[in-house]
């Protein structure tokens, strides 16, 4: 990472690169490295100067980043919850049928004025705005409530104020962990689902050859028989198909036990452990964001003493040449 800053000489102002380098010590949680190579004194290279950001651009990136903004939020989503569930209600929807078309309507106004200030937080620029997945979903999910013909269908019009609920998983950090962690289970949970069905297909063939004659209301074909098979991974059937079992030969009994001890017990053991790991591994991206928000705020602390330290200089600089100015003049 590159720091750019400033500092004044007499009369000359020099540009220093200052690079920050990261890394971790044994004993220490994080080592902050700064280099500060030779800076160039030709009054020709000169950095870019950054373009100022707007008042307005300002604000709304000191409003969203406000936790009281986050909690008002959370408050109409909550509240656009509650009118959800209330509608359920034959009595109380035909009650207050026009009052909750009042409400949803300004629950749907805030929704698009925090949706214009986070737009506006980031300084107009869709590119900017788009580069947060939350962003993207909240304005799907707003702007969906302005599709011709939505209000027309109840069905639809119900679904999305039912999307705009999932919106309060952007104001809740745990939750995101957990989410992400789903997310990132899906890959190792769809390979075991993939050697699950094809253990319960095995089963089920193996069932439908054993038990189809003795019991072929559940073994009939092989459909049923892997519905048997799926059904006793909860362990809810296992004892009535033991017994059933037991009838046809003892030695079946090695059959269910095979089939508990490998997907019952085995499969369900890897599924928590792919779903453990992977919430390790949330956790991890989001304690190293956190590590990197709290660099940030470092440096832009340090940018601000740096800034500050500056000044005075500038203003013990005037006081010294007014000084000496004042001498000369002065003679003895």
């Amino acid at each position: 990472m590159a720091v750019t800053l400033s500092r004044r000489g007499g009369d000359q102002a020099e540009i220093v690169d200052v690079t920050l380098g990261v890394r971790r010590v044994k004993g220490a949680d994080l080592c902050y490295v700064l280099t500060v190579p030779s800076a160039s004194r030709d009054p020709a290279v000169q950095p870019p100067t950054p373009k100022p950001v707007p008042a307005v651009v300002e604000r709304c990136r000191q409003l969203i980043s406000n936790p009281v903004f986050e909690t008002v939020i959370v408050i109409v989503i909550v509240i656009n919850a509650t009118m959800l569930g209330l509608e359920t209600f034959d009595s109380v929807a035909a009650g207050y049928h026009g009052v909750f078309d009042v409400l949803y309507n300004v629950i749907l106004a805030v929704y698009v004025i925090e949706l214009l200030i986070r737009f506006t937080a980031a300084g107009w620029k869709i590119r900017e705005f788009a580069k947060s997945h939350w962003n993207v979903f909240d304005f799907v999910v707003i702007a969906a409530s302005f599709l011709p013909g939505l209000r027309s269908t109840a069905m639809l019009l119900r679904l999305v104020r039912l999307a705009r609920i999932v919106r309060i998983i952007r104001f809740l950090p745990d939750l995101r962990v957990v989410i992400g962690a789903i997310a990132r289970s899906i890959p190792g949970v769809a390979s075991l689902a993939a050697a699950t069905a094809l253990l319960i297909y095995i089963y089920g063939m193996l069932g439908w050859v054993l038990f189809a004659n003795h019991d072929p209301d559940h073994y009939g074909n092989v459909g049923r028989a892997m519905l048997t098979m799926y059904i006793m991974l909860t362990l809810e059937n296992l004892p009535d198909n033991v017994e059933m079992g037991l009838q046809v030969s003892p030695w079946s009994v090695l059959f269910f036990i095979s089939y508990t001890v490998i997907l019952s017990f085995l499969v369900f053991n890897l599924f928590i452990g792919i779903v453990l790991n992977s919430m390790e591994e949330a956790r991890a991206v989001d304690r190293a964001k956190h590590e990197t928000d709290d660099l940030l705020h470092r440096l832009r602390a340090a940018r601000e003493a740096l800034e500050d330290a500056e000044r005075e200089l500038q203003r013990s600089h005037r006081d010294d040449r007014g000084s000496a100015t004042g001498r000369a003049a002065d003679p003895e």
